[in-house]
């Protein structure tokens, strides 16, 4: 309903090429372009080995079904490529190489909405939502690369940092340490902050 609304209502949103004029452009060191930008991401890549080897190594995590095995699966794929794709980006940032940044995104995104499907409200039905929602998440990207037009991806993308921490708080948990939820909730709201102070933060920092 929200993503019909959208696009009824709205103008198409393009993609801002300013997006892509990111404060720090130094070279510092390998001749590796926009350096810090680059190598920032490479934390996300251990992230997500780490995740995927104990999702299956002895249920570390112990988990319920296999609904979830395959959705926390999806999600740390999702940041492992985000490791890699985003360090691509930074290398060369324009809107080609955007997609590979934004589409392990969508991947992450989509798959903790069905893993809070799964914990929140139904098991069976936060399994059968992954799928949809995974390819939901990369038709929008495949969108905005075609038509240049940002809506679908901006649904993808910001529903869930509603509907999670939402959630989060309406609906009682499976397990404990929930509070985790909103904490990260926080921290992803704290960064696209920074994202979009990334000029200034820049400067009142003496370009550190």
């Amino acid at each position: 309903a929200i993503f019909v609304v959208l696009m009824l209502v709205t103008p198409a949103i393009p993609q801002d090429e300013d997006y892509h004029d990111f404060a720090d452009q130094r070279d510092l060191f390998l001749g590796i372009p926009n350096t810090l930008n680059v190598l920032s991401n490479i934390p996300f890549l251990f992230v997500g080995l780490a995740g995927l080897i104990l999702c299956h190594y002895k249920n570390y995590f112990r988990l319920c079904s296999q609904g979830e095995l395959w959705s926390w699966t999806l999600f740390y794929a999702g940041v492992t490529a985000v490791g890699v794709g985003s360090s691509y980006y930074h290398l060369y940032p324009n809107d080609a190489t955007l997609v590979w940044d934004r589409l392990p995104m969508t991947i992450a995104f989509t798959s903790i909405v069905a893993i809070f499907i799964i914990e929140r409200v139904d098991d069976r039905a936060g399994t059968k939502s992954l799928a949809p929602l995974v390819i939901a998440g990369a038709l929008s990207i495949l969108y905005w690369s075609f038509f240049d037009d940002l809506r679908p991806y901006a649904v993808i993308q910001f529903v869930p940092c509603i509907v999670i921490p939402v959630m989060a708080i309406v609906i009682p948990p499976m397990y404990t340490h929930s509070s985790y939820w909103l904490w990260a909730a926080g921290f992803y709201l704290l960064a696209k902050v920074e994202e979009a102070a990334d000029k200034p933060i820049y400067r009142w920092t003496h370009d550190i």
